[in-house]
């Protein structure tokens, strides 16, 4: 059988504060020490969109109540969903910007990455840091209207590669004006077998989870 997964994309500029803050108890205590940890706001919106919106979806896969589910942190590794018949369940959160996504699957280990395109960025100084000779070669050589997104690509690309933590059967890139949008399973998964969204604010819309 072929893999099949989910991914969702949210724009939290749609999310009103109040709204969020309706499913902070969806948090597990060591979700909530972590959300705690972070100094700035920005970044425990993101944390907190992320973990509901991964919620949502598992939710959905499993047939459960999203605010019953519990997700644990691992020092230096990607959060697992945890509960007994639950190891083949993979998920993957990433967020830029005001934007977050997540993907799950029951079939396939998952790496999701995106990345808002930021022209400010010295993306030339970037991708010597992070990126091989010959791949900076190739990303001088790109036409000049290209070559933002192309840096974006390649980027999350590996970012989504280092999620996975292990080689990737399949990876697939999604068409956004934003952002760049890269997927990659363990398991081979066709575009076909990829059920890939934009929600709105819906999603954080029920502090009861149903």
């Amino acid at each position: 059988m072929p893999a099949r997964a989910t991914l969702q994309l949210v724009d939290g500029r749609a999310v009103a504060d109040a709204q969020l803050a309706e499913q902070l108890g969806w948090l597990g205590a060591g979700e909530l020490a972590r959300y705690q940890r972070f100094a700035r706001p920005e970044r425990q919106r993101q944390f907190l969109m992320g973990r509901v919106l991964a919620r949502r979806l598992l939710g959905e896969l499993l047939g459960e109540p999203p605010n019953t589910l519990q997700i644990e942190d691992r020092q230096g590794q990607a959060p697992v969903l945890t509960g007994p018949g639950r190891s083949t369940i993979s998920f993957s959160i990433s967020h830029s910007g005001p934007w977050v996504a997540c993907a799950v699957s029951a079939d396939s280990a998952l790496g999701l990455d995106i990345e808002q395109l930021d022209a400010r960025r010295d993306i030339s100084a970037l991708a010597q840091h992070a990126f091989s000779a010959e791949r900076c070669a190739w990303l001088v050589a790109r036409p000049d209207e290209t070559r933002l997104r192309d840096f974006y690509i390649l980027w999350s690309a590996q970012e989504a590669r280092i999620k996975l933590g292990v080689e990737a059967a399949t990876t697939i890139e999604l068409s956004h004006p934003e952002l760049s949008i890269i997927l990659c399973s363990a398991a081979p998964l066709s575009r076909s077998d990829l059920n890939f969204t934009q929600s709105g604010s819906d999603l954080y819309s029920d502090p009861r989870g149903t």
